[in-house]
């Protein structure tokens, strides 16, 4: 029997984290959609302060078909999802599903129809959003800006909710990102993609955990990942700003020829370009650093998520250098 995994992250979801199991169970029921599958559900606990970690203990202990990690601390969403990833064992794998529910597990079976019929990756997007005009306004433009800068298209609206051939999830996994993000890096390696468009539901219970500096910190690393084109920009922009400073001067110096050396007038003209140049390069300096600091990331090498515990988990991924069990 072929088997569909489902991974879901958690972090103090105890409102929520009983209804997504029953969810995706219903899915698999005798008289369910997907009763010809074997279920996998995955969660990802990211330390959680409220009652979440019991509730899944409750959860794992009656239905062997639910594996939980549970983790040290709080390692945010990207890497505790990628994180638990790595356990999925499906011939299928749906990278996420929120346990809030907000991306829906009813569209799932329309998903794994389309894989039956040879799409590798059967991505939802977010056609409709059920959140404010100045959230969806601030998504269009940092899709806009990573499909202009990356050699690759992120399709707009898609987030981690996909689902995924074997040969994909292998492709993906291999990856040794120590901040790794997830649709950019299943977009890069291409396969067939179908995107399915939904709605995007507002949550029904308990409040997001993404606040407005998370949102910017993915963002950040969404377009810092997957192309150098800031730092290029930078290159390009230094050298025209050096090329126009040096023209300036030449006409600074005729200036002075032609008013027989008296001192030319432009004090505040020196003041502004002071400042607008200076920070030019704190901007410089900041995007380089962005790099560095990435870079620095991987080159320590340290573990991208430490787990406390793992209940009903029989398969441990290979060792590596990004994970191990605490």
């Amino acid at each position: 029997m072929a088997r569909i995994s489902i991974v879901s992250p958690c972090y103090n979801e105890d409102e929520n984290v009983e209804a997504c199991h029953e969810a995706v169970r219903a899915l698999f029921a005798p008289s369910g959609p997907l009763a010809q599958y074997e279920r996998e559900h995955i969660f990802s606990d990211n330390a959680s302060e409220d009652s979440t970690v019991e509730i899944l203990r409750r959860i794992a202990a009656a239905d062997p078909a639910v594996k939980v990690i549970l983790n040290a601390r709080n390692f945010g969403p990207f890497r505790s999802n990628f994180n638990a990833l790595r356990y999925a064992t499906g011939d299928a794998i749906l990278v996420f599903l929120p346990v809030d529910l907000q991306d829906p597990p009813e569209l799932i079976p329309e998903m794994v129809r389309h894989w039956e019929n040879g799409i590798e990756v059967v991505a939802g997007a977010r056609a409709n959003r059920e959140e404010t005009w100045a959230l969806r306004t601030c998504r269009r433009i940092f899709y806009r800006i990573v499909n202009t800068l990356s050699e690759f298209e992120i399709p707009e609206n898609v987030g981690e909710f996909q689902l995924i051939d074997r040969k994909v999830w292998e492709v993906v996994v291999s990856h040794r990102d120590q901040y790794p993000y997830i649709r950019g890096i299943i977009a890069s390696a291409g396969f067939r993609r179908l995107i399915i468009p939904y709605t995007w539901k507002a949550r029904k219970r308990g409040i997001s955990k993404n606040n407005a500096l998370r949102l910017i910190d993915q963002a950040m690393n969404g377009i810092f990942s997957f192309t150098d084109a800031p730092m290029r920009a930078c290159s390009f922009l230094g050298f025209g700003v050096a090329s126009l400073a040096l023209l300036y001067a030449l006409v600074i110096f005729v200036l002075a020829l032609l008013s027989q050396g008296s001192a030319p007038a432009g004090t505040q003209t020196i003041i502004i370009a002071l400042f607008f140049f200076s920070g030019v390069q704190l901007m410089f300096i900041g995007l380089m650093g962005e790099y560095i600091t990435a870079i620095h990331a991987q080159v320590r090498r340290g573990p991208m998520v430490v787990e406390r515990e793992r209940i009903n988990v029989d398969l441990v991924p290979e060792a590596s250098e990004n994970h191990y069990k605490k």
